[in-house]
């Protein structure tokens, strides 16, 4: 044991019933080794049938073996424990009941780092090493831990299925293919994933744009609610000085009204108190003219009865007082009327102002509503260039193929499965889904501003290829205003306009085109369902056949620059 190059691991010297180092080993008949006390245990178990069995290979013994300490493994685990064994693995190494085990491993089994699709046998790190050593493994298709390596063999050849079949649309082994599958479209799985890992890459174009449009939403509707909330608060604002000032103004009403009837208060006491003195000064004076006429009356002298009499019994001329009509709690009560009638119309006009002002307030939707103005629009404004695979060879691009103009000899373009023979037509590069906006500025008589999708005829003239005369395209003719789709011309109003704005709603289905000058005049809006994504297109004339009659050498189209 002084060999310490020797790397011998925890398994091999770790019973397999409590899978811990062997404690007083001992060897069975077949040569697996327990703890002494783990076997008797386990057979004690088995006791009632009076056959026993190895626990790891089954191998059945009767009667029941004697058990004899194995000293020689007693004291190699024993030196081995001196000379470094290696540590056991982390629990977390081992396969639980969510992994993939590896089929090599005996005993508790270690998790699979890789399946062999050549093997179809999953492997630990241990197990795995002679992939990477032997050369003849170097050669197999190693994969990820994968529990489903038998649903690759064939349940009628046992085969593995390396084949697909495309008649049939299900994998097959190579027997299947000469024999049920003869005379089917088959080919290799590697050469059928190739063609379906090209689709696929497509689809996650198209996911991915879907996802960036969706991005893009979420971003504007992000911007719309910081806009809905500014314009409220905005609103509130505005309001509340309104309904300020509406209610100031009434506290000054109730302030003039106020100070007008302390006003009128003051006067009439001031003018009931002045005849209340009038009065009671003339009843003094006739109490003053009683007191004297009944000290008359006691005089005996006759004479000077006579005497005094005219200048005593003479009175003054009374205050009239039959103006003074008593009206309790009456006085003022024509004001009470008057404001109360001044409160009833005040009520009836917030009435019938309030259903306005709740209209208006419930006709707000951003959601389902299209921007007002242009710098709305502008907020959804999207670069779009034109593909040059695409263009018809009489027509050349320019301006980082923003500029299309028609020219009187072919470019020097390449062929190309994409480009259109039959009609004066181009497409954008860029695919449109989502909300978008564009403008373009047009010189000439027969342009073709249009949206189509990208599976649109290339190679025909006519109705199978022409913006707006099939069901794969929208156009506006703005040479005569008229908006077309499936060969239906649809005449629309509005100004002419050497701008055409386009805004499109993909999810919503609207696509609306405006005549753009200094403001935005609604030309035409298709309500449908798109299915697709939309290029844009632009076009002249309708078709080559005709000759130069339908279009017009220099006449141009340019997609123009959005802030």
């Amino acid at each position: 044991m002084e060999q310490k190059g020797v790397q011998l691991d925890r398994e091999t010297f770790s019973c397999s019933i409590c899978l811990d180092l062997l404690k007083d080993p001992v060897t069975l008949p077949c040569g697996h080794n327990y703890c002494m006390e783990c076997i008797k245990v386990h057979w004690d178990g088995q006791d009632r049938t009076g056959v026993y069995s190895c626990p790891r290979c089954r191998k059945k013994f009767s009667p029941r073996p004697l058990l004899d300490k194995n000293t020689m493994l007693a004291a190699l685990v024993e030196e081995l424990k001196k000379t470094g064994l290696q540590a056991a693995p982390d629990d977390h190494c081992y396969a639980g009941p969510e992994d993939v085990a590896c089929d090599v491993c005996t005993g508790r089994k270690l998790k699979a780092v890789k399946s062999c699709l050549v093997c179809l046998v999953s492997y630990c790190e241990k197990h795995l090493q002679p992939h990477y050593d032997v050369t003849p493994f170097k050669k197999h298709k190693l994969v990820n831990p994968s529990k489903k390596l038998q649903e690759n063999i064939c349940s009628l050849h046992d085969k593995v299925m390396k084949m697909f079949c495309r008649t049939d649309r299900q994998i097959i082994c190579y027997l299947c293919s000469v024999e049920e599958h003869k005379d089917h479209d088959t080919v290799s799985a590697a050469a059928e994933r190739t063609e379906r890992q090209r689709e696929l890459e497509g689809s996650r174009g198209n996911v991915q744009q879907k996802i960036q449009d969706r991005q893009k939403d979420v971003k504007l509707l992000q911007q719309e609610v910081e806009d809905i909330n500014q314009s409220a608060e905005k609103t509130l604002e505005g309001n509340e000085k309104l309904f300020t000032q509406l209610m100031s103004l009434l506290k000054k009403r109730s302030r003039d009204v106020k100070q007008e009837v302390r006003s009128q208060q003051e006067t009439q006491v001031s003018r009931v108190k002045e005849l209340q003195e009038k009065l009671e000064q003339e009843i003094a004076e006739l109490k003053r003219k009683d007191a004297e006429l009944e000290q008359l009356s006691h005089t005996e002298d006759h004479n000077e009865f006579l005497h005094n009499y005219p200048s005593v019994s003479a009175l003054s001329e009374p205050t009239d007082s039959s103006s003074i009509h008593i009206r309790p709690l009456t006085y003022f009560q024509d004001v009470t009327a008057a404001v109360s009638e001044v409160r009833d119309k005040l009520q009836q006009v917030l009435d019938e102002e309030w259903k306005k002002i709740s209209v208006s307030v419930n006709e707000v939707d951003v959601l389902l509503s299209h921007p007002k103005t242009r710098a709305g629009f502008l907020r959804y404004s999207q670069e779009i260039k034109l593909d040059p695979n695409t263009a018809n060879g009489r027509m050349l691009l320019s301006d980082g193929n923003r500029k299309v103009t028609v020219m009187d000899q072919n470019q020097s373009y390449s062929d190309h499965p994409d480009r259109f023979i039959g009609c004066f037509q181009v497409l954008s590069r860029e695919s449109l889904t989502g909300r978008c906006y564009f403008e373009v500025e047009m010189r000439g008589r027969r342009v073709h501003v249009a949206v189509a999708y990208k599976n649109i005829n290339r190679t025909e003239s006519g109705k199978e290829s022409g913006f707006g005369r099939n069901n794969k395209s929208w156009s506006l003719n703005c040479s005569n205003n008229s908006l077309w789709f499936n060969n239906i011309e649809t005449p629309v109003s509005g100004p002419p306009s050497s701008r055409v704005g386009v805004y499109l709603d993909h999810s919503a289905g609207t696509l609306s085109f405006y005549s753009v000058s200094e403001t935005m005049t609604l030309l035409h809006r298709v309500q449908t369902t798109f299915t697709q994504p939309l290029h844009v297109g632009l076009g002249f004339g309708f078709r080559l056949g005709f000759g130069l009659g339908f279009v017009s050498v220099g006449d141009s189209a340019e997609f123009c620059k959005l802030k």
